[in-house]
């Protein structure tokens, strides 16, 4: 079996798709992007779509590793997000070619399904309480939201106090027995993810994600004393960006994205890494089908999975959202939080090809939005 081609989809509301073809006529899907640098990420997976025309496609470690290390230049998000995409698109087409599912070719399960979260409240959020009742109401049991607006290196306490609100709210409406997840976005600097670990502890978080930025992970020690779970890592794109955060000890959830951090076979590895260090998995993952169907199949066989992130109502998913690119819109039911690993060869998804490209047509071009503080100076988003 040869590669004989491929096809990218630049899909809204925010996404990138691609189908590898092969001569045996079997097809594999795979959602290469970084939201906001679709084109970008594009053009990448055309370049290392040209090495690979012709090899065989079940070689995915040998592949893997040609795409990577054949390079001078290597890593980062865009090299990164286009070698992930080709790679779930190869265990897709491997899956199909062997008549399995992609966590059988990995090992086999080590559960049959596992809790996912839902996002709540958008950029800047507002109404926290009242949707999450909502989402509740539509069988999720653990929600996450973005925690504050822009936040300078020291700014006004009234904004603490404003997110320390918004979370109470949350947690006098829904009880002690619902999750709540509370992402700074990384637009937090040190000397206010300090305060607002203090406020927020009494509140027993299921996690904080990214209290400050990757680039200031050594922050991260002076936040283990309180205890409340300190997540990061979907800006975190290899198993060498993760050692030292590993090896320090201070994070107790990873979040590697399986469109990010170099698809399945990086992931999977990532993974095991953690679990060496007894540090739970959350997969990121606030895109496509096709990229949680990959975290699915991984986090089936991955003892330390505790939780996926999944995109259905996202506030980004505006013109189109997570089931209208599926055939099976059952495939991602969400049953009293939890959703069931799907079974069906490869990712165990249908892709609407027909869909796919009608609404290639009209096509995205997704940026985040640019936040400035009142000073003028750019905040973090």
């Amino acid at each position: 079996m040869k590669i004989t081609s491929y096809e990218l989809y630049q899909v809204p509301p925010r996404w990138l798709f691609l189908k590898i073809t092969t001569d045996s006529g079997h097809t594999g899907w795979g959602e290469p992007v970084i939201e906001g640098k679709a084109a970008t990420v594009k053009a990448a997976v055309a370049e290392l779509m040209d090495q690979i025309i012709g090899e065989d496609p079940c070689n995915i470690e040998g592949l893997w590793n040609q795409m990577y290390r054949s390079s001078f230049y290597r890593g980062g998000p865009i090299l990164m997000s286009a070698i992930a995409g080709i790679d779930q698109a190869l265990w897709d087409i491997k899956g199909k070619h062997l008549n399995a599912p992609v966590h059988q070719l990995l090992g086999g399960k080590a559960r049959e399904k596992i809790k996912v979260y839902s996002w709540i409240g958008g950029d800047r959020p507002t109404d926290v309480a009242l949707e999450a009742q909502k989402v509740s109401d539509k069988g999720f049991t653990a929600i996450k939201m973005n925690a504050t607006e822009e936040l300078q290196y020291i700014d006004d306490f009234k904004k603490v106090q404003d997110v320390v609100e918004r979370v109470s709210a949350i947690r006098e409406k829904m009880g002690d027995g619902f999750g709540i997840g509370i992402d700074f976005h990384g637009r937090v600097h040190k000397p206010m993810a300090k305060i607002l670990f203090k406020e927020l502890e009494s509140l027993h978080p299921l996690f904080i994600e990214e209290p400050v930025l990757p680039e200031h992970n050594g922050t991260l020690k002076s936040l283990s004393n309180f205890s409340i779970p300190i997540a990061t890592g979907e800006r975190m794109y290899s198993r060498y960006d993760y050692k030292s955060v590993l090896a320090d000890g201070y994070v107790d959830i990873i979040q590697p994205d399986l469109s990010h951090a170099g698809g399945i076979t990086e992931c999977k590895k990532i993974i095991s890494m953690a679990e060496a260090y007894d540090v739970a998995v959350a997969p990121h993952c606030p895109l496509g089908p096709i990229a949680l169907a990959a975290c699915l199949q991984v986090d089936a066989t991955c003892h330390n999975a505790i939780i996926q992130e999944q995109s259905l109502g996202i506030h980004y998913n505006k013109d189109n959202d997570l089931l209208d690119y599926v055939k099976n819109r059952s495939i991602f039911e969400y049953d009293n939080g939890f959703v069931k690993i799907p079974d069906a060869p490869g990712l165990g998804i249908e892709i609407d090809e027909d869909y796919v490209k009608e609404r290639a047509k009209e096509s995205h071009n997704w940026k985040n939005p640019i936040w400035k503080h009142k000073d003028g100076s750019i905040a973090e988003w």
